[in-house]
């Protein structure tokens, strides 16, 4: 399983076009993203080149390439827009033993996650802030956001294979890496 992470776009033509840059050097089998795809929130102020309607644009053509969840910004209007599904709450999937649980993390979070196996992962966007925690029982990974990124952190992205999930800036740069 070859698969590039990223989460909280928000609108954001400017960083969008940078993530779908790092896509084509990475060349995952799949881009996942973890909701928050084109509106900003009432929370957030406008992100850089605020363009939905531009980031529709170039979402769409690798419809077949994305998996998507849905994040606390998505709506069913944003579904009418996209090629590809954005409305379901999670996603499940499975490398050998392990298990990932893929979600926004609105819903089920750090401190209140689904019901996992040890061992497995959940891999949240939400708080724009990169994490990988060992909860003992489960793994929490976050990948950041790619456009408002808090606490100092990078727009950055994941990469998940063989095993390896890596933390990167939007160049490319390594930030963390961890075997799990």
């Amino acid at each position: 399983m070859n698969l590039m992470i990223a989460s909280d776009l928000h609108g954001s033509a400017y960083y969008t076009r940078q993530l779908l840059e790092a896509y084509e050097k990475e060349q995952p089998d799949r881009l996942l993203l973890l909701g928050d795809i084109l509106y900003h929130g009432p929370r957030n102020d406008l992100p850089r080149d605020y363009a939905p309607k531009q980031v529709i644009a170039m979402l769409n053509p690798l419809a077949e390439k994305l998996l998507c969840v849905r994040g606390n910004c998505e709506a069913e209007v944003d579904q009418m827009v996209l090629d590809f599904p954005v409305l379901a709450d999670y996603c499940v999937l499975f490398d050998g033993a392990r298990t990932i649980y893929a979600t926004h993390g609105h819903v089920f979070t750090e401190d209140r996650p689904p019901k996992l196996s040890r061992g497995d992962v959940l891999l949240a966007g939400h708080t724009h802030i990169p994490a990988c925690t060992d909860h003992g029982t489960y793994w929490y990974l976050n990948p950041g956001s790619v456009s408002i990124p808090k606490n100092d952190s990078w727009h950055g992205y994941m990469t998940y294979r063989d095993g390896s999930f890596i933390w990167k800036d939007l160049t490319g740069t390594v930030k963390l890496e961890r075997n799990l």
